[in-house]
């Protein structure tokens, strides 16, 4: 494909070579209804071929279709440096020593628009000049342990993250950072959290849900604030992101109660079934509750055996046996049900999971509403469940059940003791009860009326 063209085909090619343009131009357009004056971007290779793809003076992209262009001219020439330009990250003696593991999120990136991908900086020169009042708050070592879309994540990549930080917290360094996706930073969190024992320092996944260049990234506040948390007194596994609308702090969440909940906004992060661990604005936290490890001097200890055949199952009207029977019949060792209300499924699939649990496949039970417990004592079809071997997952999030049942199957493979450890607290994983101000807690008004 031409660099001229690079992702355009179709009629968005077509136009391009019409009017002797090419990506990196800058163009009015006129339609029919509005006028734009951007940048051409090189696309995406699978994008729709009837579009061309602008950004704009406030740099916003756009996309503009074809059949509406009335006019589109050429005004000059300006071609995107993806490079983030390098600065000596200085070293201060009285700052913490902090190391930043890369794993191929957007913290200090750039989006490459020709493969929706974006393209990391993690080198101290690159973030020091991306993010230079990180040189005001710590010295910082970097590496990148894996570039891969969160998505692709797979047990084996925290098993290795597992072992890394494992290290890094035995060096002598202050804090950790994990620069992360946001779409499955959740489970890594809880797979961390219970991987690592005796942790000794702070472990902060931190990620952007906008690339740096746009104007409204929440990337720089985001790795500033998990900076400040990363040499806090906190000995877990913890996330940092934007906390409010008004984007001016960020909350702490815990590593295995925490959960990515909207697509897009910014402070897409919360705590379900309690309140975070705390927040941090302009370079200060502010805890709300004492209830959490402590910084030590033990050594921190990696137990990384993860049992990968789990089966995460959402219950919904229509069920059968045929589903979960495929997952006996493929050698799965474990199933979490993210049942409906206070934990239950239809009674039409008990046949299968009687039969599961005789194969000696573990049963988990968790409740897809999220916010709640599972009560499989209420009803009678929950007291089935419980009759037929199902084991209830409390107030545990699905994918915390669905890591933490991996991870205890990696354990061990005796019955009495795969349920002893999957109903042992762990990571904080397990609530006593459901605060009260904590189903969909606004932080401000928390705040304002000293309830924290």
């Amino acid at each position: 494909m031409s660099e001229k063209y690079k992702g355009y085909r179709g009629e968005g090619k077509e136009l391009l070579e019409k009017n002797k343009l090419e990506i990196w131009d800058i163009v009015q357009i006129k339609t029919e209804k509005t006028q734009y004056e951007g940048i051409i971007l090189p696309r995406i290779k699978h994008s729709a071929p009837n579009f061309i793809n602008i950004k704009l003076e406030n740099n916003y992209n756009i996309g503009v279709n074809v059949s509406e262009i009335l006019e589109i001219q050429k005004i000059g020439k300006r071609e995107a440096i993806y490079k983030i330009p390098e600065k000596e990250f200085p070293h201060n003696k009285n700052l913490p020593n902090l190391k930043l593991f890369g794993t191929g999120g957007t913290i200090a990136s750039r989006l490459d628009y020709t493969t929706g991908a974006v393209i990391p900086s993690f080198t101290p020169g690159e973030l020091f000049s991306a993010v230079p009042e990180l040189a005001e708050i710590c010295n910082l070592e970097c590496e990148i342990v894996f570039e891969i879309l969160s998505e692709n994540m797979e047990p084996s990549n925290w098993q290795k993250l597992a072992e890394k930080v494992k290290e890094a917290a035995n060096s002598g360094i202050n804090g950790i950072i994990i620069g992360h996706g946001t779409d499955t930073m959740s489970y890594t969190s809880a797979a961390l959290s219970f991987m690592l024992k005796d942790l000794s320092i702070p472990v902060v996944i931190v990620g952007s849900q906008r690339s740096s260049d746009r104007p409204s990234s929440d990337a720089a506040l985001n790795l500033i604030n998990a900076a400040i948390v990363a040499n806090s007194d906190i000995a877990e596994v913890v996330i940092s992101m934007l906390g409010s609308p008004s984007h001016d702090y960020g909350l702490i969440h815990r590593g295995t109660l925490v959960r990515k909940m909207h697509s897009s906004v910014r402070n897409t992060f919360r705590t379900i079934n309690s309140i975070p661990l705390g927040m941090v604005q302009n370079r200060k936290i502010k805890m709300f509750t004492n209830d959490y490890k402590k910084k030590s001097k033990s050594k921190t200890q990696a137990h990384t055996k993860f049992e990968k055949k789990i089966a995460l199952i959402y219950s919904y009207p229509g069920n059968d046996n045929e589903l979960v029977n495929f997952y006996i019949d493929n050698g799965y060792k474990g199933i979490v049900f993210a049942g409906t209300g206070l934990g239950h499924v239809s009674t039409t699939i008990y046949k299968s999971i009687e039969r599961a649990v005789q194969e000696g496949i573990t049963v988990l039970m968790t409740t897809q509403t999220l916010h709640g417990f599972v009560g499989m004592n209420v009803y009678s079809t929950g007291r089935e469940l419980l009759n037929l071997g199902v084991i209830p997952g409390r107030n545990l999030l699905p994918e915390v059940a669905y890591v933490k049942l991996g991870w205890v199957l990696g354990q061990t493979s005796n019955p009495e003791e795969i349920k002893n450890l999957i109903l042992q607290n762990i990571a904080g994983e397990f609530l006593e009860r459901e605060i009260p101000i904590a189903f969909n807690y606004n932080i401000d008004e928390l705040l304002n009326n000293k309830k924290l």
